[in-house]
């Protein structure tokens, strides 16, 4: 394995901590001179760049915020000229304006770089063929996917998202090594394999790369049950680059290694923000050490994890992201996330791994239905077996009581991207 590590990965952590140091002063006096945000923002918090003289010493700067990035929407945000520009990806705004984020050709080069060195931890290897079905377009998934598969000497089939009939012919067809997309499209892929009447277990591919939506550790048992493939976690958001922020090795799978050379990360604490030493669980936070087109300076992720030290590679590893602080469900006085159903989901017999999780509100109470389906050639007394199962299991696991709906077969909206786990009817008519 030694034999295929770049130069980055082969610093050692005081090599690393030096290297942070140089790229971290030149990133802040960046972002301080040519981004009127972040000038307002240093004055404001009394800070300047020359005042960085340790990693720690970052603490003392001031959180970027989602909201930041809406509020200079489209291109406050930029640190250089528009004519140095030659990309711009943005999130799909679902929720107000959408986040917009630029690459000079410098930052695409290091975007394909972090992808293709993430590719080939998963055990990617040049000459692979790689189908890539995250979608294409402003969302960051399949672009960065594409150039890094390309630049790691593989041959790339730019599937996208969608026409799932069509994904399992040319999985078929063209027999890939490596498939990356998001965990739950790939229940959706399965679900197609088998009703065409295909094995999963068949098909050429040997290692599947997900990302871009939590997923659980019972998820991953499912996938690599199913599909006989080995299944890795891949870690990025736009605001910070796109994929390849993090990723998972095929030899451990015991978390994602963070490109440190390029993404210094910390946790705190969600309420107060203070740093949390490593292991401690918390708020991922990241600052851009490489970025020219858009810095970003301890951008708050949402995603909860915690640091831990390295294993296959001298990179701190995150633990794995099963929740975000906005995806949280508070109901009745107990936190609940959606990862918490999956993996109760994904125990419970005679149900298949789909679920939606609906929040209507009963009088002045909050109340939540866990909607899943049953699996082919259930009966209705398993299905009505399954439902008591699961609901005693969120019961006895989470200390909620909540209503289960065990569908027919096929009868959820399946993903063909991130899927969309709660469904909020609080507000709706006649809730």
């Amino acid at each position: 394995m030694a034999d295929l590590l770049d130069a980055g990965e082969r610093l050692g952590r005081e090599e690393l901590a030096a290297l942070q140091r140089e790229r971290l002063r030149t990133t802040l006096r960046h972002a301080y001179e040519n981004v009127a945000f972040y000038r307002k923002s240093f004055d404001d918090a009394g800070v300047r760049p020359e005042d960085l003289r340790t990693l720690e010493d970052l603490a003392r700067f001031p959180f970027t915020t989602k909201a930041d990035l809406r509020d200079n929407y489209p291109f406050g945000m930029f640190a250089v000229d528009r004519s140095e520009v030659r990309r711009i990806h943005a999130s799909s705004g679902t929720t107000g304006l959408p986040t917009v984020v630029g690459y000079t050709e410098r930052d695409l080069d290091t975007w394909a770089d972090v992808v293709a060195r993430a590719l080939r931890a998963a055990g990617v290897r040049p000459g692979h063929t790689v189908h890539v079905a995250y979608g294409y377009g402003l969302f960051t998934g399949g672009l960065g996917a594409h150039y890094g598969a390309e630049r790691l000497g593989c041959t790339v089939v730019p599937a996208s998202g969608g026409m799932t009939a069509r994904q399992v012919r040319l999985i078929l067809d063209f027999r890939p090594e490596a498939i990356m997309v998001t965990p739950s499209y790939m229940l959706t892929l399965l679900d197609e394999f088998e009703r065409q009447g295909v094995d999963p277990r068949s098909t050429s591919l040997k290692v599947g790369v997900f990302g871009a939506e939590p997923w659980t550790e019972a998820m991953r048992r499912e996938i690599e049950d199913r599909f006989a493939l080995d299944a890795v976690d891949i870690y990025g958001l736009s605001e910070v680059m796109g994929p390849g922020v993090a990723q998972e090795c095929v030899e451990t799978k015991d978390g994602l290694h963070v490109f440190e050379d390029h993404f210094l990360p910390e946790i705190v604490d969600p309420v107060t923000g203070a740093v949390l030493p490593d292991g401690e669980r918390g708020e991922l936070v990241f600052t851009s050490l490489t970025k020219e087109a858009m810095p970003v300076v301890r951008y708050r992720t949402r995603d909860l994890s915690r640091l831990l030290p390295g294993t296959a590679r001298a990179f701190r590893r995150m633990e794995k992201v099963t929740g975000r602080s906005d995806d949280m469900v508070i109901l009745r006085g107990v936190n609940l996330f959606p990862t918490q159903i999956e993996e109760l989901v994904l125990r419970t017999p005679y149900v298949a791994p789909h679920f939606e999780l609906r929040l209507t509100r009963e009088g002045r109470m909050d109340a939540l239905t866990v909607r899943t389906e049953a699996r082919n050639g259930t009966t209705a007394d398993q299905r009505q077996e399954a439902g008591r199962v699961l609901a005693d299991a969120v019961k006895d696991g989470i200390g909620l009581t909540v209503a289960v709906e065990v569908a027919a077969p096929h009868t959820l909206e399946r993903s063909a991207g991130k899927i969309r786990r709660i469904v909020d009817l609080r507000d709706a008519p006649g809730s």
